[in-house]
């Protein structure tokens, strides 16, 4: 009698549906805030045009087309995108750039990022926008990990921050880091807080980026009080304008608050 054959019902997979995330650097995509930022330099360069007498029509048509190329390019390629943009930036904006920061010209309202070399080990220097939020500067790194200087804090995060401290400007040193977790755009709103030159800034680094990242430098400013502040530098100075000779008037007495005291001496 034929053994009866049974065949095991097979199980039936559930379709998994797999979802895979759009990747900031994938093929044919904008990068977040771009579109807004050549849409604000078309408004300024249209506007611009539109209300000065005699305006330049060529010069407008020349600067749309190189924001339209850089769409473009951009949604193409952004390693290419970034290639291009980092040539004319070496070349051209960063040493007339510096050269204006150096003898204290500061009309875009930038600041001078030092870094050490990660291959070199020389000071690297770059203009970047003036991120400075009490004893923090923050940096939207416009070229994501691709930046030069972002690759040199991943090596050395000990850096040096050129910025103008009272009248005049000086080296502040600090220590980086690198946020990818940060959302840059939300970032970039609270650095920009309503000033002009950081938001002309932002602009710029919407247009030209190609992949936003966040870096956070904690400035080593000296605290109010300890030496080498401010504070404590006044005080200073009025300890010694106040520790005159014996025989000091009423007046100058009083300004330091000092209170005079009489004399035990009795004339007959």
């Amino acid at each position: 009698m034929p053994a009866d054959r049974t065949v095991p019902a097979q199980k039936t997979a559930t379709p998994v549906r797999k979802t895979t995330p759009a990747r900031p650097g994938s093929r044919f995509s904008v990068p977040r805030g771009m579109t807004a930022g050549i849409a604000a330099v078309l408004a300024l360069t249209w506007g611009l045009y539109a209300v000065q007498p005699g305006g330049s029509l060529l010069s407008a048509q020349v600067q749309t087309g190189v924001c339209l190329g850089l769409l473009v390019l951009t949604i193409c390629s952004r390693r290419a995108k970034v290639l291009v943009a980092r040539t004319f930036q070496r070349y051209t904006l960063n040493p007339l750039f510096k050269l204006l920061l150096m003898i204290g010209v500061n009309p875009l309202g930038l600041a001078i990022l030092e870094t050490t070399g990660r291959v070199t080990g020389k000071p690297r220097r770059v203009p970047v926008g003036n991120g400075r939020k009490g004893d923090s500067f923050w940096i939207i790194a416009e070229h994501g990990f691709l930046a030069g200087y972002v690759r040199n804090i991943q090596h050395d995060p000990r850096v040096r921050v050129r910025l103008r401290t009272g009248l005049r400007y000086r080296w502040v040193t600090g220590t980086a880091t690198i946020l990818p977790d940060d959302d840059p755009l939300a970032r970039q709103r609270q650095i920009i807080a309503w000033h002009p030159l950081r938001a002309y800034n932002a602009i710029y680094v919407r247009t030209f980026g190609a992949d936003l990242l966040t870096v956070h430098v904690k400035l080593d400013l000296p605290q109010t009080g300890q030496p080498g502040s401010d504070s404590s530098r006044r005080i200073a100075h009025s300890t010694r304008s106040c520790a005159g000779p014996s025989a000091m008037s009423t007046v100058s007495a009083a300004g330091c608050g000092i209170t005079p005291r009489k004399s035990g001496l009795v004339l007959s």
